[in-house]
């Protein structure tokens, strides 16, 4: 089936009778027709999917204020930056407000992560830490924990790797070990350190990390020394640090902006990128509060501030996506919804905190993001709001004007497509045309581009993988818009083409009706019929649950249906998909079998398209093989298949090596089926060429299984023909086989004696030996003796002798002249047609006539 998609479907003219004698005798050697060398190379998936998805299942809120007491270490400002949370601590009282500010911090991490656990240590002791990170760890199991940190009330941490905290009467100081902390929060989990000097935090974080998996180290060998066949497996440092500042920085004390500049940038990135921008902008009249009033929801991009969250989400997953390595970039913006959310909102707050003098840090480090192209992006985008916020605030009847981001961004990329190539960098919007899908104003768009970006090549889809464009795509076939319906199929078939794991992913969202349809629907153009075709192919292809999926969708009786179609590529695709749809299913084959797909596909062995002419054959050769199974006649299964063999004999001249290519794997499924019998053939054969006289009975069992040995011996006359191919590759797939059973045959072979005949099939189907349990276990006789009284009706005529053909025999003239006669007034010509007959089992005068015209060679 290789050879058959790596054909150019542009190079597939039907030929004319009157084309010039040259181009005849090379119709049949280009590279359309010649084996393909191996391009996996080429289409190498890069690892782009998460091997686990992750959550963030807990949350711990510790927040050491202790309002109204300023740490002995702190010297402030007058006046200074007091917001906590977007709220003025000491506009109430102190326990009011630190109240408050926790369940303020809690709704803005609900934003990014509605369904964690959200606990409170507001003003915590050792001990309150202690329990509370045991008690989420206990809840949360493998899933991930976050511990926020505010040390805004206490000293900054010490440098034995110590935060801060109170005792019961808050009069004393109590320092908690990292190390402690690190035990009891365990793997995986995520710190947020808004404190002074929090650097210094990490650095001794990561000590400890390292220490503490040494002795883990430690402890398991000790384990497996004292059990050796007990396997310890290795823990896991899996944990994500951020960091408000460096060593031996200050927090800001702007009073312009909140005290908590760390937090809010990471909690509510538009409000705090805004609050930041009205103060770098030419644009007079903006006030903290009018910001706050911006109209809309962060989840409705209609709305002004929808929108605004839209845009900055494009920009920084593009900053992301073009400054990160691809797995720290899918680990730390594609694993986790609330580590994601995190890490945007981190890239602001390096930009932002950079004009105060901060340094914000993480684990793993990121590279410098702050001066990145697309923030100037971001500001125009800031600025158009802006511009429109007053009349916006106060006048009810004006119409908010929406932001041309994304139509500029489109027109960029699509810029890029005119001169891209996989030598240069790939295109820094390309995480944009994600989000981009998003909106059904630009989706049309966004998609035909997408789809032109995925046509340069496999290397252009790994890129599209790697942003994660994979789980749009799947959920836009669920969208009932027809205008979409050409571009995804398109999308989807380079998809499939590159990265064959997808399949099972569309059928767990049922995917694949989506394709059924459009093969079905005979208004829909042929081209995209043909895509539907090769992604439901794909679909099948070793692929159970799809082949199960696609069979009750009907799509072996909506193919038969497409095998008589005008177009040559899409009856090649139909094909193809009904051998992908069977191949190694049993049920399917029954199902075949009731539709009489083998007799429709045998009227495609003389199709004018050689590669239709492949794929049948391949579907057929597909088909051979069976399993016993509940509801199977054996006796049916093994005269259906046998008469296929005998079909091959219209292609087994095929000028086309890509057809007879297809011909001897299919043959050689056909002799590993029926091995045994083979074998036996060689057998006699051999005894024949030694000169063994043969024993003349009579009887009725001898009389059908010499028959019954002339249709095997046919057959195998077909095999070894073709192990004289021309064409190399064709000759070692058959000449592999025809050593095989010749080895087999000669460690059996006695030649003192010949071989008895083997015993007839019986007339009871439930005494027939299968070919995939007797023959291959060893049997010495499988399905045998007389068929029926048509094929035993080939043979009848005259005995005939059978040599191997000699070296450099072509593969027309052995075919041919080894050919039993029929009757001596059979025709003189080989004359075949477009529909052959199939071979039935109750016909009692089989015509080969209606299949092919045999002549007797005189030579």
């Amino acid at each position: 089936m290789e050879a058959l998609v790596a054909n150019h479907d542009e190079s597939e003219e039907e030929d004319t009778p009157n084309q010039p004698l040259s181009d005849v005798v090379d119709l049949f050697t280009g590279e359309r027709f010649l084996e393909r060398e191996n391009t996996s190379q080429n289409n190498k998936v890069v690892h782009w999917r998460m091997r686990e998805r992750m959550k963030t299942v807990s949350v711990a809120l510790t927040l050491c204020l202790n309002i109204g007491v300023d740490p002995p270490d702190v010297i402030k400002t007058t006046p200074c930056s007091v917001l906590e949370s977007w709220i003025d601590p000491y506009s109430m009282p102190p326990a009011k407000a630190l109240d408050a500010i926790g369940k303020a911090l809690q709704m803005q991490y609900e934003r990014w992560q509605p369904r964690a656990k959200y606990k409170h240590c507001l003003d915590p002791t050792f001990d309150d830490v202690r329990k509370l990170s045991q008690t989420l760890r206990r809840s949360a199991k493998d899933e991930r924990i976050l511990f926020h940190y505010n040390g805004h009330g206490v000293p900054k941490p010490t440098h034995n790797g110590e935060l801060w905290v109170f005792n019961k009467n808050y009069t004393q100081y109590i320092p908690l070990s990292i190390y402690e902390l690190q035990g009891w929060i365990g793997n995986p989990s995520i710190y947020v350190f808004d404190c002074p000097s929090a650097g210094t935090v990490v650095q001794w974080f990561l000590k400890f990390a390292e220490q503490r998996e040494q002795e883990e180290e430690q402890k398991r060998h000790a384990r497996m020394n004292a059990s050796p066949s007990m396997s310890v497996p290795r823990s896991r440092n899996d944990f994500i640090l951020l960091a408000a500042t460096s060593t031996n920085e200050s927090l800001p004390t702007n009073p312009d902006l909140p005290s908590d500049l760390f937090t809010s940038c990471l909690t509510t990135p538009i409000v705090m990128a805004l609050s930041w921008f009205s103060r770098h902008t030419i644009i007079s009249g903006i006030t903290p509060e009018m910001i706050e009033k911006i109209p809309g929801r962060h989840a409705d991009r209609r709305t002004p501030l929808g929108e605004l969250n839209w845009i900055f989400t494009a920009i920084t997953d593009t900053i992301a996506w073009n400054m990160l390595p691809q797995e720290l970039f899918q680990k730390l913006f594609r694993q986790d919804l609330l580590v994601a959310s995190l890490f945007r909102n981190f890239l602001l707050a390096s930009r932002v905190m950079r004009t105060v003098m901060c340094t914000p840090i993480s684990h793993p480090v990121l590279p410098a993001t702050y001066n990145h192209p697309m923030w100037q992006a971001w500001d125009l985008a800031a600025d158009q709001c802006l511009a429109q916020l007053p009349q916006l605030l106060n006048d009810p009847d004006f119409v908010y004007r929406p932001s041309t981001f994304f139509t500029e961004q489109l027109t960029a990329f699509e810029v890029w497509l005119r001169f891209g190539s996989e030598e240069r960098d790939p295109p820094e919007q390309l995480p944009i045309v994600l989000q981009v899908l998003l909106s059904q104003q630009h989706r049309l768009r966004a998609l035909e581009l997408l789809a032109r970006f995925l046509d340069l090549g496999s290397w252009a889809v790994n890129h599209a993988l790697s942003v994660g464009i994979f789980p749009y795509v799947l959920k836009l076939l669920q969208s009932p818009a027809l205008e979409l319906r050409h571009v995804l199929v398109f999308i989807w078939g380079k998809i499939l083409a590159l990265d064959k794991s997808c399949q099972l992913d569309l059928v767990k969202d049922n995917g694949q009706q989506y394709f059924v349809s459009i093969l079905a629907n005979n208004s829909i153009l042929p081209l995209q019929r043909i895509q539907a075709a090769f992604v439901l192919s794909v679909v099948c292809n070793n692929c159970r649950p799809g082949q199960i999926a696609c069979l009750n969708a009907s799509l072996l009786q909506i193919c038969l249906f497409l095998v008589n179609n005008s177009d040559a590529r899409l009856r090649r695709w139909a094909v193809l998909c009904l051998a992908k749809l069977w191949e190694n299913y049993e049920e399917a084959k029954q199902t075949a079998i009731a539709e009489q797909a083998h007799v429709t596909l045998c009227g495609l062995l003389t199709d004018p398209t050689p590669e239709v002419r492949a794929a049948a054959v391949f579907a057929l050769g597909t088909f051979i093989g069976w399993s016993p199974s509940r509801g199977t006649d054996e006796e049916q299964r093994t005269i259906i298949e046998l008469n296929l063999g005998l079909t091959f004999a219209v292609v087994t001249a095929d000028a086309s090596p890509l057809v007879r290519r297809e011909l001897a794997i299919a043959l050689t499924h056909l002799v590993n089926a029926y091995a045994e019998k083979f074998k036996h053939i060689e057998i006699l054969l051999m005894s024949k060429r030694l000169g063994v006289p043969e024993e003349e009975e009579h009887s009725e069992s001898t009389e059908g299984a010499n028959e019954e040995n002339g249709i095997y011996e046919f057959l195998w006359t077909l095999v070894v023909s073709l192990s004289y191919d021309p064409v190399a590759s064709i000759a070692r797939i058959t000449r592999a086989t025809v050593v095989k059973i010749r080895d087999q045959a000669r460690a059996t072979f006695t030649p003192t004696e010949l071989p008895h005949p083997v015993r007839r099939i019986p007339s009871s189907p439930s005494k027939v030996a299968s070919p995939a349990s007797k023959s291959r276990r060893g049997s010495p006789a499988g399905p045998s003796g007389k068929f029926s009284t048509g094929l035993s009706g080939i043979f009848r005529s005259s005995k005939r002798s059978s040599t191997n053909p000699p070296s450099g025999t072509s593969c027309s003239s052995t075919s041919t002249s080894s050919i039993p006669r029929i009757s001596s007034s059979t025709s003189s010509s080989i004359t075949t047609t477009n529909t052959p007959n199939q071979f039935s089992s109750s016909d009692k005068s089989w015509r080969a006539t209606s299949c092919i015209k045999w002549s007797h060679n005189p030579s």
